[in-house]
């Protein structure tokens, strides 16, 4: 057979257009008449949410190569044109779907009684308080703008909606009403007398306007009750026609930390300068007014294909206060509350379980509480003598914070390197760190041309006059909140060589240049690359034909090209290659003679898949490790990461249990076909939800537990006769 060139571009997926396919499997959710309403509705938002990043991120750095004329072209043979042009075009038809999805949620919602009422839906007592509603509480905070007559133009925030409006001057106006009026020509005919005005629509107010009613929840949209009274802003005006729009900024702004002496200053300023980036999408009211999309498109400087026109509700990402609100809890998904980890039932020392052995965690099905619990020992505990950690994104009240907030305060010696350029988060760290360093930690920012997405946590505690050292290493943030809604993996350790390793990041981190030997982690972006490379190469060696290689790997995205030409290498010498990738997979699976023993699946179900795990069977000495990063690019070539060996048999036996329950769904899994699209899996046999099952065996390892206890109980002491 022929040598088959590994580079060729019909080998790899578009990049771009394999996260939409990933946006795609979750709408596939938000339509599922299999999910109850709101949790649909929740999916639908969702999508929405990660379509605001996507452009703001990736399709605004497309533009940006479109505009400086780079004409190179991606692994899959896409020019920068190329693939706006088809970004354009899927995106589109996405919003189609997810628009009629939205309205026929809607629809149905109205048989429990809840109703979103558009502006020709709304009766005349609906009417008469609306009108009552937005001359007392909404017109006092409104700032019309006269746009065609401000210079400089302003400058309208993105992901703010917006009322455009077609304004003329009534025939028969007093003079105060014409004063107080934008200038404009005279003459009711008078196209002059036409002026485009621009409301923002204030952020601070709720979007759902609650309706009077006997029966039933009622809502109009804030944006509806806006555009229905634009007349009033604009006394002696009359209103020719309304639309609601919505811009998108680009907000990939590079951060140049080389040289940055005030790295914390220089965040801010580029959060600032976000706001005045290019407008990058705009969606606006369908079928709008000719003249009000031909001002805004010239005004934006945008083309067609930036345009998206919305039938209903602009920015879904509202909808999430509706899917969330208290009621209609049999239009809901059943909660499924974290669980005590397994490796934790029964003990009640946790310094004293640690030093007995690992622990594997397991969130969302396990709490996060052990990690906080952990933390917050820590900064009480007099023997606890010095705390590092690292801080990629945290939660807006975080508890990690104020326990390393209280050990400083307790006088220990706390280092935290706060990741500044964590993107879209940036603001929120740079609170973190004004807020820790004023406790009287030791803040970092990382090391300058890197992001520190690394998750590790290391204690010193002092014990019968000896030092230990305890880490805990994750594949998620230290996030109280995202840890019950991220699937994702952490081990608590004091493992000695395990822990020397994370105590020489930390030194790497704080004042070394260069990477150290290490015993059993690998680091990014050292290593990290080569050690995948050499993980699957080293399998394609063990494997025989009687005994032929497996690797199983579960990941957020597959991008790094040099890890995919490894895989094919492993696939044509026949090692089995499985992978579960949630988002982004640039590799093309079942191709003839290169892919053709790699099956790739991916599952969007309640909770975010964010873990990182990877089993090589190594000639039947199983190795099996948990990471930080993805197999992406950027994380291997320009972020600090961990990659960590799971060491205690029962462990690795589990993570492999875990990842065959994954490979065995065939409820919410759907497989990558070799033409880039997904479709659903199917099988005979009996029904595997793979999130499901992990609840439940999470639920049942705390019931046997408690079983084993109470068979166990001692016997209460007699009673006094």
């Amino acid at each position: 057979m022929a040598a088959v060139n590994l580079k060729s571009p019909e080998l790899y997926i578009n990049r771009e257009l394999s996260w939409l396919e990933f946006n795609d499997r979750v709408l596939r959710e938000g339509l599922s008449p299999d999910l109850p309403l709101l949790e649909r509705l929740k999916f639908l938002t969702i999508v929405s949410s990660n379509l605001d990043e996507f452009f703001m991120v990736r399709v605004a750095a497309l533009k940006q190569q479109r505009s400086a004329r780079v004409r190179r072209r991606d692994p899959s043979g896409m020019t920068p044109v190329a693939q706006l042009t088809a970004i354009s075009q899927r995106v589109h038809r996405m919003t189609a779907e997810q628009t009629e999805g939205i309205a026929a949620i809607f629809a149905a919602l109205r048989e429990h009684g809840l109703f979103v009422h558009g502006r020709s839906e709304w009766d005349e007592t609906q009417r008469r308080f609306l009108r009552a509603h937005f001359s007392r509480s909404i017109n006092p905070l409104l700032t019309p703008l006269a746009v065609e007559d401000l210079d400089p133009l302003p400058v309208l925030p993105g992901l703010q909606l917006h009322v455009a409006a077609v304004v003329r001057r009534a025939a028969g106006g007093t003079a105060e009403a014409r004063a107080a009026a934008p200038a404009a020509g005279t003459g009711e005919a008078d196209p002059a007398a036409e002026r485009i005005v621009v409301v923002p629509v204030p952020t601070h107010l709720a979007r759902f306007v609650a309706l009077p009613d006997d029966e039933g929840l009622h809502f109009a949209l804030l944006e509806d009750v806006i555009a229905e009274h634009v007349a009033a802003l604009f006394p002696g005006y009359e209103t020719l026609a309304t639309a609601v729009f919505r811009l998108t900024r680009d907000a990939d702004v590079a951060i140049a930390d080389d040289d940055a002496s005030d790295l914390l200053q220089v965040v801010e300023q580029a959060v600032i300068a976000r706001r005045r980036r290019a407008v990058v999408r705009m969606s606006i009211s369908a079928r709008p007014d000719r003249r009000i999309r031909r001002h805004l498109m010239q005004w934006f400087q945008l083309e067609n294909d930036d345009v998206y026109e919305v039938e209903g509700i602009l920015d879904a990402t509202a909808l999430a206060w509706l899917a969330a609100r208290p009621g209609f809890e049999q239009l809901k998904s059943t909660d499924w509350p974290p669980q005590p980890p397994r490796d934790l039932l029964g003990s009640d020392d946790l310094w004293q379980t640690l030093r007995e052995g690992d622990v594997l965690l397991f969130h969302p099905y396990e709490s996060f509480q052990p990690v906080v619990d952990l933390l917050t020992e820590a900064a009480e505990d007099p023997d606890v003598l010095t705390i590092k950690q690292t801080l990629y994104r945290t939660s807006g009240d975080s508890p990690v914070v104020r326990a390393l907030e209280r050990a400083a305060e307790n006088g220990k010696e706390v280092t935290v390197l706060v990741e500044l350029k964590a993107r879209f988060d940036e603001a929120r760290n740079v609170g973190w760190a004004r807020r820790l360093e004023d406790a009287g930690c030791h803040v970092l920012y990382g090391i300058a041309g890197l992001k520190t997405h690394a998750k590790a946590l290391l204690i010193v505690r002092r014990e019968a006059d000896r030092l230990h050292r305890y880490v805990h290493l994750a594949t998620g943030n230290y996030n109280d909140r995202t840890a019950r809604l991220y699937s994702d993996l952490g081990l608590m350790t004091c493992d000695r060589d395990l822990a020397a390793d994370v105590a020489a990041f930390f030194n790497l981190l704080t004042g070394y240049s260069e990477s150290v030997g290490w015993s059993r982690i690998t680091v990014a972006p050292t290593g990290l690359r080569q050690r995948f490379v050499d993980l699957i190469e080293r399998e394609i060696q063990a494997s025989t034909p009687d005994r032929p290689g497996l690797i199983l790997a579960k990941t957020n995205s597959l991008q790094d090209v040099e890890v995919i030409r490894a895989l094919y290498r492993a696939s044509q010498a026949g090692v089995t290659v499985r992978l579960n990738v949630r988002g982004i997979c640039c590799l093309r699976p079942g191709v003839k003679g290169v892919s053709e023993n790699v099956d790739v699946i991916s599952i969007v179900d309640r909770f975010l898949e964010h873990a990182r795990v990877f089993y090589f069977r190594n000639g039947g000495h199983e190795e099996v490790y948990l990471s930080s990063a993805d197999w992406m690019r950027r994380n291997l070539s320009r972020r600090l990461e961990i990659l960590f060996p799971i060491v205690v048999p029962a462990q690795r036996r589990r993570l492999v249990e875990i990842l065959n329950t994954y490979f065995a769904d065939n409820v919410k899994a759907r497989r990558l076909a070799s033409d880039g699209t997904y479709h659903p899996v199917t099988g005979k046999g009996r029904r595997v939800r793979a999130q499901e099952k992990l609840y439940r065996e999470a639920v049942e390892a705390v019931r046997l537990a408690e079983q084993n206890i109470e068979r166990f109980r001692p016997l209460a002491r007699p009673r006094n006769p």
